[in-house]
């Protein structure tokens, strides 16, 4: 597969967008994960269809419908992978309103060696040379945090296995990022509801005026974001996908521990420090491989 610079793009893209999500989400007090959550599927069905009519997709989304009339197995895969993504969110949601968002972090640390392995394995996509050292001093970083820790915690883990088997799922169903996002929030609005109309907080709303607002921009927020994400992972080899969202996880280790306040030894420059270098060397791959696609480009 060719390397995209707009599949780059909207991957740096998500992964700045997910990162100022825990920030926002502690906003949103005194709503807890789940209803977070909650509210999180129901706002972004609102924001995702205004994208689908600003980017004029609707056609786009009539033929998905259309599909999942003609194809049973499409139509039983939405299902499952709204559940897959709604546990993810979940945990994302919820890890930094009880303090384990480096948890989190670490997940996501894991998770591009998990997405490296997958296109190896299931798509047959080779590393270029530079990317198999990033690849290597990532691994570095993730085994001294085990050796560190003795294990990885089940947050982490959770993270790191959930999304390979969901995006592989969405590749298969073939189904754009929008459309599938519309489909699957559609999917989990009835649950949304039922938490938001039995678990609410009573007097919230009365409380903090301002959730009337700010519910509607993390709608914004993580529906951009979540699209910029499968949009760069239909356009990207899987591996160096899972590779480029190394990003996501060094800005989330900032907002926890310079935001959230959530504690950070020296030591564990041992397990962030080799990431941090595999993002730098991925970074730099990405942008000669680039450049030279488009000086050959010009010649042509």
């Amino acid at each position: 597969m060719r390397l995209s610079g707009r599949g780059v793009l909207l991957s740096l893209t998500a992964s700045v967008l997910f990162a100022l999500m825990p920030g926002y989400v502690r906003a949103l007090a005194p709503l807890d994960g789940v209803q977070v959550l909650a509210q999180r599927v129901l706002w972004s069905i609102p924001m995702v269809l205004l994208l689908v009519l600003t980017f004029r997709q609707w056609p786009v989304l009539m033929d998905v419908l259309g599909r999942l009339r003609r194809e049973p197995l499409l139509l039983a895969a939405l299902p499952l992978s709204a559940l897959l993504i709604g546990l993810q969110w979940g945990l994302f949601l919820w890890a930094p309103l009880v303090g384990r968002m480096l948890e989190v972090s670490l997940g996501y640390f894991l998770l591009p060696l998990v997405l490296v392995v997958v296109g190896r394995l299931f798509y047959d996509e080779r590393l270029r040379p530079l990317q198999g050292i990033a690849v290597a001093l990532a691994l570095v970083g993730v085994l001294h945090e085990l050796w560190a820790t003795g294990a990885f915690s089940w947050l982490t883990l959770a993270t790191a296995l959930g999304y390979p088997p969901y995006l592989m799922l969405r590749r298969w169903m073939r189904v754009d990022a929008l459309s599938g996002f519309v489909l699957e929030m559609l999917v989990l609005a009835p649950l949304a509801i039922w938490l938001v109309v039995r678990h609410s907080p009573p007097g919230a709303f009365a409380e903090q005026p301002q959730l009337w607002w700010l519910l509607p921009g993390m709608g914004l927020l993580g529906t951009l974001a979540f699209a910029a994400m499968m949009a760069s992972s239909r356009l990207l080899p899987m591996g160096l996908f899972g590779i480029l969202s190394y990003v996501e996880p060094v800005l989330l280790f900032g907002v926890a521990v310079l935001l959230l306040g959530e504690a950070f030894s020296a030591a564990e420059l041992w397990t962030y420090g080799p990431i941090w270098l595999a993002i730098l060397l991925t970074g730099f791959d990405s942008a000669r491989v680039l450049h030279r696609q488009a000086r050959a480009s010009r010649q042509h």
